[in-house]
């Protein structure tokens, strides 16, 4: 199997993210953020993919590729995972994650349409 660019691994967790009811794709900061009624649920930048994790974030401080998000919104459950060619991140581990972060900050009416 071929390995996937950078940009098709982006391209990838973009288009999982945004198949969730009621998400929405915003641009602040530079970066990609996915929101739900309004609140972010991922993170996407060129080589990084934040997601909110109150299930498995010590699980994934564990991890060589994830560390606690920056800014302070690792205190607040939000782990950030390198997409490098190094670190051979599992993107279904990454996919996973996203759905685990959208069933947090999405609201409960929302989750129950999946």
């Amino acid at each position: 199997m071929a390995r996937l660019t950078a940009k098709q691994i982006y391209e990838r967790l973009r288009k999982r993210a945004l198949k969730y009811p009621g998400a929405t794709e915003d641009h602040p900061w530079g970066e990609t953020a996915i929101k739900v009624n309004g609140k972010v649920f991922v993170f996407l930048g060129d080589a990084s993919i934040s997601v909110k994790l109150p299930h498995s974030r010590d699980m994934a401080h564990d991890l060589p590729f994830a560390e606690p998000t920056h800014y302070g919104l690792g205190k607040h459950g939000w782990v950030t995972a390198h997409l490098d060619k190094k670190s051979k991140t599992p993107l279904d581990l990454i996919e996973a994650w996203i759905d685990e972060s959208y069933r947090a900050v999405a609201p409960k009416k929302m989750v129950a349409k999946l």
